[in-house]
């Protein structure tokens, strides 16, 4: 179990299939993102409260597993648990088939804070984000 965990349902729309009629590999790191920010959104530490404290949290490294397709209509439930966010993020991510619990993805990525100015990588997260996790931990 991580820091902070959140969880949404995502239905396959035809326009993310590719040729084979299955999701686009690269449509996963698009679910990823969206992931990602309802996750942020949960802590209270969204795009926007980050340009308010002048950082960036960029992609620095990502790993994926593909397990099995997603399919048009397949809802599935997209799962983000932040394990780290000091000194970077670092957010797990699980896949499932929303009626079965089958594992078609997985994934971790790694996010380094940097000032929005001067593009130098920052060691220490933000006050924001310390306190947002700080509000998710006492709600838990």
């Amino acid at each position: 179990m991580g820091i902070v965990e959140n969880e949404i349902i995502q239905e396959i729309p035809f326009y993310d299939l590719d040729p084979m009629n299955v999701v686009w590999h690269g449509n996963y790191v698009k679910y990823s993102e969206v992931a990602r920010a309802a996750l942020m959104e949960k802590i209270g530490y969204s795009y926007k409260e980050m340009r308010n404290d002048r950082v960036i949290y960029p992609i620095a490294k990502m790993e994926m597993k593909f397990i099995k397709s997603a399919t048009l209509g397949q809802k599935i439930k997209l799962k983000a648990v932040l394990e780290e966010f000091e000194p970077a993020i670092r957010i797990k991510y699980v896949f499932r088939d929303a009626q079965t619990s089958e594992i078609l993805f997985k994934a971790t990525t790694m996010q380094i804070c940097v000032d929005i100015e001067t593009r130098q990588s920052l060691y220490t997260a933000p006050n924001g984000l310390k306190n947002g996790v700080e509000k998710c931990l006492k709600n838990i």
